[in-house]
């Protein structure tokens, strides 16, 4: 990976700009969409024309966040921007194919991120393994550099980081990250009311799919994994939604013998998206879906593999078992 470019780098280069793209990942968490609309709404207000982009749009449960409905689809032509920014993003192809080809033409890419394999794909180059979201990185820069931070800047940071942090439990989370929730608290941020919005508004779809995990669960390696697989059938009963799987492996987490959790989803194309989570350190689940071409944190992290689902699983778990059996 290049050397990191300095924030006061990638922030002259914002200033220099007046047309600026911002993308985040396909199937965006709160992490991506509060990272482009928290950063997109702070350089509106310094002047900037701002372009955001996700290729699959803003998933229903986080509709809430302001400046949602700025969020724009990547249609076709070129896009004619100064610079283009890609947030949370660990690899270039993430973006989304349509995203991707837009930018084939943009004269300058900046890449700011928190994933640890991030190979540093832009012409600058902002990657902090160290924290624990993207929101965070933002959070700082805009801080730092004396950047705007509106209400609206500081919700939608506020979801991204804690949505990242599963609400500031993850190990991932740092003195650094409970002193901005306190600033942005000092400012008069209503940390409560998102709270409410990000993790007591499920749709009954939510809670119906939460049923069919729990009777579906299965476990190995003596109850220290347990997995599940969401079918495309089960998907269409419910009508499921963008976003409606966002956290819902955390209940797995809960389980007390559990040292790891996936879930195995399948998704268009007969690929099967694999979310594989650790609950101890020395299981670094980014190394196992790295097996499989995929990547992301020690503790947190995916892959895609080919189907059908239930062959894709017992693949990932004979893996995961055998690295799991490691650590006793």
């Amino acid at each position: 990976m290049p050397a990191n470019s300095t924030t006061a780098e990638i922030v002259a280069a914002m200033r220099a700009a007046q047309r600026i793209a911002i993308v985040s990942h396909v199937r965006p968490d709160g992490d991506a969409v509060g990272s482009v609309l928290g950063l997109a709404l702070s350089l509106r207000a310094l002047g900037k024309e701002v372009v955001a982009l996700l290729e699959d749009g803003v998933p229903e449960n986080l509709a809430f966040l302001p400046g949602t409905d700025t969020v724009i689809q990547p249609g076709a032509g070129p896009l004619e921007v100064d610079l283009a920014i890609a947030l949370d993003t660990a690899a270039h192809e993430r973006v989304g194919e349509k995203c991707k080809a837009l930018f084939d033409a943009v004269p300058l890419l900046a890449n700011i991120d928190h994933h640890p394999t991030n190979p540093g794909y832009g012409q600058l180059n902002f990657i902090d393994a160290d924290s624990p979201a993207t929101g965070q990185i933002i959070y700082n820069i805009l801080s730092e550099h004396g950047l705007p931070i509106s209400d609206a800047v500081r919700q939608n940071l506020f979801v991204a980081i804690s949505t990242d942090t599963g609400s500031f439990q993850f190990s991932c989370t740092n003195a650094r990250t409970h002193r901005i929730a306190a600033e942005m608290i000092e400012a008069g941020l209503d940390t409560a009311r998102l709270a409410r919005l990000v993790y007591q508004s499920y749709p009954l779809r939510r809670l119906e799919m939460m049923r069919a995990m729990l009777n579906e669960m299965q476990f190995r390696a003596d109850g220290r994994i347990v997995s599940w697989q969401l079918k495309q059938k089960f998907m269409e009963e419910i009508g499921m939604l963008p976003g409606d799987t966002e956290g819902l492996i955390d209940t797995l987490r809960q389980i007390d013998s559990v040292v790891s959790c996936v879930i195995f989803e399948d998704v268009p194309g007969g690929k099967v998206r694999v979310s594989a989570r650790s609950k101890d350190e020395r299981l670094d689940v980014s190394v196992i879906c790295g097996q499989f071409g995929g990547g992301g944190h020690r503790m947190a992290s995916g892959a895609r593999l080919r189907g059908p689902i239930e062959e894709a699983a017992e693949k990932f778990l004979i893996v995961l078992e055998d690295e799991v059996r490691r650590i006793d």
